[in-house]
């Protein structure tokens, strides 16, 4: 089998460590492996029973690689990515640098896995918020077409990096102790123990946040359909991993329950369930799992054909990590 020289940019990072779990457990055929960080603190990683030092990127260092992953800042895949992928590395990049630039294919494998070709070797993964979303969803709008989609989001702590989920521990620590959350030091807007708040990023001059235009622009791409209106409350919850949604949407064509469920069932990467009290939730289906859940279809109330669905990810796997993984699996095999 041929294998692939790999570098991860980010390799210390909460993602990169999770990327090189996947990487080692899933057989990826890897070649020779560099391991980068931001290079201002040493580090080191292990992977397939090695440990490698981190160095500062460079793009002669990663121009060594077959492919790259980007699981870093914006600024670092500014820098490198769109160079290195015209110099004829692969670069599958995990951060919101590229997802909405034209001619840059945003991939979710099982939901538009086509859009993968060699002539286009810069790959964006998409923000962890929609992709539940977007897989869930990918069958009924094929089938039966999705006009409306609206969306109330639960998003773990983790999807705000690790000093984040330091933060949740600290102040649950500090409230059953003194009975209050510490004093604010940066990172989120309010307390996030035992707490919740409807930001996710900065607001803009129509009082949508940042998280709640990404999950709009990216799944219009995603899906191809400038058309559809989708709409977004996000919010941030205490808890550490695991993304869900409450989903309402509307199908251009009528159907049945049965019709919906039956789809949803043979919806790739999707594991549904049928039984109302089968629900899943972050704390059992959102810790390194490596499909999208879902339950708790039923009729909306308020418009025909409307429909609603309860929808739980990994936000660190199927929502960063195993998406990148999942790319460079497809790569491989053009």
């Amino acid at each position: 089998m041929k294998k692939y020289n790999i570098a991860v940019v980010g390799a210390s990072g909460m993602v990169g460590g999770e990327l090189l779990h996947l990487l080692e457990t899933r057989k990826f055929p890897a070649g020779e492996f560099y391991a980068f960080n931001s290079g201002r603190k040493p580090a080191a990683v292990r992977f397939c029973g090695r440990s490698y030092p981190c160095a500062a990127p460079t793009l002669a260092a990663l121009k060594k690689a077959d492919i790259a992953f980007f699981v870093s800042t914006d600024e670092v895949s500014g820098r490198f990515a769109r160079r290195l992928a015209a110099a004829g590395t692969w670069c599958v990049d995990d951060s919101s640098r590229f997802r909405l630039a034209p001619g840059v294919p945003l991939v979710i494998p099982e939901v538009n896995g086509g859009e993968l070709s060699a002539s286009r070797k810069l790959i964006a993964g998409p923000n962890c918020t929609l992709t539940g979303a977007a897989v869930a969803l990918a069958g009924v709008r094929r089938k039966f077409g999705v006009t409306e989609l609206r969306l109330a989001t639960y998003q773990a702590v983790s999807g705000a990096g690790r000093s984040a989920m330091v933060r949740l521990e600290e102040e649950l620590r500090a409230y059953l102790k003194n009975g209050a959350a510490p004093a604010l030091k940066g990172g989120f807007p309010r307390p996030i123990a035992f707490n919740l708040f409807p930001q996710v990023g900065g607001f803009d001059a129509e009082g949508n946040s940042a998280e709640e235009n990404k999950v709009e622009g990216e799944l219009k791409k995603i899906w191809g359909d400038k058309k559809i209106k989708i709409s977004t409350t996000a919010v941030r919850v205490p808890v550490l991993r695991g993304h869900s949604l409450a989903a309402w949407f509307k199908t251009a064509r009528p159907c049945s329950l049965a019709a919906l469920k039956k789809e949803l069932g043979r919806t790739p990467g999707l594991k549904f369930s049928a039984r109302a009290q089968a629900y899943p939730t972050p704390l059992e289906n959102g810790l390194r799992t490596e499909v999208v859940y879902a339950g708790r279809l039923r009729r909306a109330k308020t418009a025909a054909n409307e429909f609603q669905l309860w929808i739980v990810s990994d936000n660190l796997y199927k929502g960063a990590a195993l998406n990148s993984v999942q790319i460079a699996e497809r790569i491989i095999r053009l």
